[in-house]
């Protein structure tokens, strides 16, 4: 039996990865995991700060992997709507996918800020207590990104705007 494909987005916030996540994972034999959704149901109370988002996100993890390579080992491609926006992230990431002998592909979605910028502003003006990241937010939240570096030996699909 052969593996599926772990599919991972890097994007600054509101660059599109998880509209594209949505599109990847229509793909026959493909699901789709969204870390936002598993925050949202399992931690209610909400997230008010980076520290508890990384608490969060730590449990998420320490629970989602195993499945992940479950999934790709069983042949089912995954589309993880988890920001790969660090090297420690994406590291994790692709570990996931070597566990499970599986093919990674990282979709970097290679936006420019203002077009970002624009979009969060329609994102607010559509659901405002969906996406409560306002302009100062998105900026310190834009200072963890790091763009994928050719000493990563990553497999790289660029994604413009």
């Amino acid at each position: 039996m052969s593996t599926g494909t772990l599919h991972l987005l890097c994007g600054k916030a509101a660059s599109g990865k998880s509209c594209l996540a949505r599109e990847l994972a229509e793909a026959p034999g493909t699901v789709m995991l969204a870390e936002e959704q598993w925050l949202a149901e399992l931690f209610p109370w909400g997230i008010s700060c980076p520290d508890d988002y990384q608490l969060y996100a730590r449990r998420v993890r320490k629970v989602m992997g195993p499945h992940v390579v479950g999934l790709l080992r069983a042949g089912t491609s995954v589309v993880l709507d988890i920001p790969a926006n660090t090297l420690a992230d994406r590291r994790w990431l692709i570990d996931l996918a070597q566990q499970a002998g599986a093919a990674h592909c990282l979709h970097f979605l290679d936006v420019d800020p203002a077009t970002c910028r624009s979009r969060l502003l329609a994102r607010h003006a559509i659901a405002p207590l969906a996406a409560p990241l306002d302009p100062a937010g998105y900026e310190a939240l834009n200072r963890y990104f790091v763009a994928p570096r050719p000493e990563e030996k990553l497999r790289v699909q660029r994604h413009g705007a």
